[in-house]
């Protein structure tokens, strides 16, 4: 039995990273939509730094027993991503504060040509029509699927631009970092979830408290509440390392587009576990033709040409390539899309 060969080991751990990120993107939301709903825990800034929390002892701990390479990140860098990863959480709570469910949905929808934007002005990526026709196609059927009413005020719109944008610097900007400083994503998270976790437990109280008119510390906090904030805390150490891990391995405009597979996930389960938005003939059909999009973006992103950078200006640094995914120690030398 021959051994596979190095593309298909490269496929093979690419769906297996999405795969996570999937499930446990999608697990976080059904805890943290029960904890909101049914439990009335709804200080969503708190609750990520919480998050990264949990995540910094797990790395601190993976770190003492070896299995985190020592890495070094500049203090500059550091500032910049937690800055953009910060007001992408805190922008995104207030934009769903602020705007109707409907504008809502058309910002997030924005996020992918957004980092289009930024890959074409900063990396130099050139995207074939057929390339283009399968994002817009994504874009068609998802809004379909999730987009109703939709109402804009001037306070809300400048909610939604700073969430997008914040976000999608963010997600450029772990790319860039791992490419740059050939960082893993154990290693990037390392030092980006402590930062994290300090400046979002400040301030998320205060935040919230602004945003709720509630107090976190005057909460009920009794023992089904406590266990799903235990259980939500658990889940983010893994959607937040599988979201490194998948933009690692391909690129913020590609972690957008195949994301867009939650949103439909989510519609799915919040049918048959909560029962009250139903499956109406509007939504299937965006389901479909946003399948059928993320199909056509998977084949036409990874033909010749599909996809490409002209040049690559970002220097990496000459410490070892510590491979994006823990499972292998092996570099990666195939290049991200």
């Amino acid at each position: 039995m021959s051994s596979p060969s190095k593309g298909e080991k490269k496929a093979s751990i690419d769906a297996a990273s999405w795969l996570f990120n999937v499930v446990t993107s999608v697990g976080i939301i059904m805890v943290n939509k029960a904890l909101m709903a049914k439990y009335g825990f709804t200080f969503a800034t708190t609750l990520t730094g919480l998050h990264f929390a949990m995540t910094t002892l797990l790395t601190t701990f993976l770190k003492w027993l070896g299995y985190i390479q020592t890495s070094s990140l500049p203090l500059p860098d550091l500032m910049k991503f937690v800055l953009f990863a910060n007001f992408s959480i805190v922008g995104m709570n207030v934009s769903l504060m602020w705007n109707s469910v409907g504008f809502y949905q058309i910002a997030k929808l924005s996020m992918i040509p957004v980092s289009c934007f930024l890959e074409v002005v900063l990396d130099n990526v050139r995207y074939s029509r057929d390339t283009k026709l399968s994002i817009t196609l994504v874009l068609l059927g998802v809004a379909v699927c999730t987009v109703t009413d939709v109402s804009v005020n001037a306070k809300g719109f400048v909610a939604a631009v700073v969430a997008v944008w914040s976000t999608a610097l963010q997600q450029y900007y772990v790319h860039f970092l791992q490419r740059k400083y050939s960082l893993g994503s154990f290693n990037l998270l390392g030092h980006t979830a402590p930062a994290q976790a300090t400046s979002l437990l400040l301030l998320g109280p205060f935040v919230d408290y602004w945003l709720t008119n509630k107090r976190v510390d005057a909460f009920n906090y009794g023992l089904a509440s406590t266990f799903f904030i235990i259980l939500s805390c658990c889940i983010a150490v893994g959607t937040n390392l599988s979201q490194f891990i998948c933009i690692g391995r391909f690129t913020a405009v590609s972690f957008q587009v195949l994301g867009h597979m939650k949103t439909i996930l989510v519609l799915i389960l919040g049918f048959l576990l909560f029962g009250k938005e139903g499956l109406n003939l509007q939504v299937v059909l965006g389901m479909i033709i946003a399948i059928m999009g993320m199909i056509w973006y998977g084949n036409a992103s990874s033909k010749p040409g599909g996809k490409e950078r002209r040049s690559l200006s970002i220097p990496t640094s000459k410490s070892p390539d510590y491979s994006a995914v823990p499972v292998s120690s092996e570099p990666d030398d195939d290049e991200k899309v």
